[in-house]
């Protein structure tokens, strides 16, 4: 089996060409050297892989469900097949640790082959009740033609597929921008997975390009019926009011920024708790949607479980690239990078106690925890999305409660609690799209409801909820029988 190449290219109606754009740099995190430089797509490039995309969704859309789900079984093979390729491209493009990886690689394989295969088969119809003599009313599930996908850096291959795959399945095209920081990982190892899949030419196209040119470009464009972004909350607002300004109104599914609490209970368990919240805390170094960006523990067993917990951070590995026990590498960027710093310093300068600490090693961040921080702080009112951890003391119950929701956002959360009722109680008052008992904030699975309330998003993704986000319900009825019409209003009931 040959290695992928010419990912550093635009895939466009079936090709791998040579950009035009602007020249984007792919750095390697982990030491900050150039990986490639590219030309990126331009907006004709847009309008030529839109057209494509929809001239080959028209045969892909009827294709038979065994077809398409034979099509997504042979992209989970590919996956399965070249893992360590690709994980080698989530490590050195995203700075990744070798754990995330493997992580990330096992959940898009579960959206190829347990979700996107299965999908075919779950897009129904259905035969309605009608009072009219003689007239059957169906309603059909089609495939919503074109979707616009715009992916992020963070769990770029994970973020993608779960959009990608289901789409594919149930009969569109897609045209992905990835993220400029992620463009193999977010987007041109799909064109060539695809590709290799035996999909039809032209159906996905990958454009690498800055989102102010190629991102509107593609979100504005008439063809597009669907848009999926996954993002921060003020672009996420940029792209729904594009979506509905072009030409062609378009529906959305935005998967934007997160303040996803994990709460403990005075009678959780506090050994199970703080085990789960470094995992959900300092996983990918804390850059993911629905990390445990602040955790809130009720202050009979505060003390307890702050010194349990630096404790257990102290144990994690920090920046060993090669080592497959590493948990924390490094932050994407320099911009990411001097925003967490700021925000760290921030935190001292406002009372906040740092319990653990350290120097910054390239863009390595060792891992932060900082007790007694104030309601107010910097740390909980904004998305670190870094390896700092604030925890919060809650005087009871309801103020852990009024903790957990204070804030604009509301996609994932969690709470710890012994009595599983008690925890289903405080988890029903929690104002978010996703709660968790007795575990921590970052799950995903293909066939439950995933996405957030407030300002952390619109729509659902997984399993029925793709179906209705990637498809289109159409009303025909058939009308079997001479049908007496009224001409007057003494003719009406």
């Amino acid at each position: 089996m040959t290695h992928y190449d010419n990912l550093d290219s635009i895939f466009l109606a079936g090709e791998r060409r040579t950009g035009s754009g602007d020249t984007l740099k792919n750095i390697c995190p982990w030491d900050e050297s150039t990986i490639f430089e590219m030309a990126s797509a331009t907006e004709d490039d847009v309008d030529e892989a839109c057209r494509a995309s929809a001239k080959a969704q028209r045969e892909w859309g009827a294709m038979p469900p065994a077809a398409r789900a034979a099509k997504m079984h042979a992209i989970a093979d590919i996956l399965e097949a070249r893992k360590d390729e690709i994980a080698g491209w989530i490590v050195r493009e995203a700075g990744g640790t070798k754990l995330k990886a493997a992580l990330e690689l096992m959940l898009v394989t579960q959206v190829a082959r347990s979700e996107a295969a299965t999908l075919p088969y779950m897009a129904k119809g259905a035969i309605m009740p009608e009072d009219i003599p003689g007239k059957e009313s169906r309603a059909y599930r089609e495939p919503a033609g074109v979707v616009a996908l715009v992916s992020p850096w963070n769990f770029p291959l994970q973020l993608t597929a779960r959009t990608l795959f289901p789409a594919l399945a149930l009969g569109n095209g897609v045209v992905i921008k990835p993220a400029s920081d992620t463009i193999v990982t977010g987007g041109t190892i799909f064109a060539a997975i695809c590709e290799e899949a035996g999909l039809p030419e032209g159906l996905v196209a990958v454009l690498p390009g800055s989102g102010s040119s190629i991102g509107d470009a593609l979100i504005r464009h008439p063809i597009p019926t669907v848009v999926s972004f996954t993002g921060s909350t003020p672009v996420g607002r940029g792209v729904g009011k594009a979506a509905l300004d072009g030409d062609r109104l378009k529906s959305v599914e935005l998967e934007l920024g997160g303040n996803s609490p994990i709460v403990v209970l005075d009678d959780a368990d506090i050994d199970r708790a703080v085990e789960a919240s470094v995992w959900g805390k300092f996983m990918h170094q804390g850059q993911i949607c629905m990390i445990a960006n602040r955790i809130v523990v009720e202050d009979a067993i505060y003390d307890a479980f702050v010194e349990k917990f630096v404790e257990r951070v102290k144990q994690l590995p920090v920046g060993e690239r090669e080592n497959p026990e590493c948990f924390i590498g490094p932050i994407v960027n320099r911009d990411q990078f001097d925003g967490i710093t700021e925000m760290i310093a921030k935190a001292k300068e406002e009372g906040a106690t740092c319990a653990l600490g350290g120097d910054a090693a390239g863009l390595v961040i060792p891992p932060h925890v900082f007790t007694d921080v104030g309601e107010d702080s910097c740390l909980v009112a904004n998305e670190i999305f870094g390896p700092v951890a604030p925890i919060q003391r809650a005087r009871d119950e309801d103020h852990a409660l009024e903790l957990a929701n204070a804030t604009e956002m509301g996609l994932s959360s969690a709470v710890f609690s012994r009595d599983e009722g008690r925890a289903l109680a405080f988890a029903k008052q929690v104002q978010a799209g996703m709660t968790h008992i007795n575990d921590q904030t970052v799950n995903d699975s293909p066939f439950a409801p995933f996405g957030g309330v407030k300002n952390s998003g619109i729509g659902r993704f997984n399993g029925e909820w793709a179906i209705e986000a990637f498809t289109t319900t159409r009303w025909i009825s058939v009308q079997h029988e001479r049908r007496q019409y009224p001409f007057s209003a003494d003719d009406i009931g």
